[in-house]
């Protein structure tokens, strides 16, 4: 008797809970500038005489640069200190020796 008495004043409570719960506000919108697009560079492909470039840009800054010869291996040209200067990056892993010290007497 019990159990049925708690259950009939728990269905008779849900809607009135729900009808004093106010809505909720939706949230702001983001400031400006700070959004949640990732950052697509913009790729101009050029042709050079023979060579394939394509030119990849960040917000108008140039920050690499893909050559493709027609005989070839690709090759990148790189700003990596972001000062303008480009430096030639091949795909090649560089060489990495391990230095860790096994055992010393």
């Amino acid at each position: 008797m019990q159990r049925l008495l708690m259950i009939l004043l728990l269905a008779l409570s849900a809607p009135l809970a729900a009808q004093m719960l106010e809505p909720l506000e939706p949230p702001p919108p983001p400031p400006e500038g700070m959004t949640d697009d990732p950052v697509e560079p913009e790729v101009t492909i050029l042709q050079r005489g023979g060579d394939r470039v394509e030119e990849y840009r960040i917000d108008g800054r140039l920050y690499m640069v893909k050559v493709t010869p027609p005989h070839g291996v690709p090759y990148y040209l790189v700003d990596r200190a972001g000062d303008g200067v480009m430096i030639r990056h091949d795909q090649k892993p560089e060489l990495s020796v391990p230095m860790w010290v096994i055992k010393s007497w």
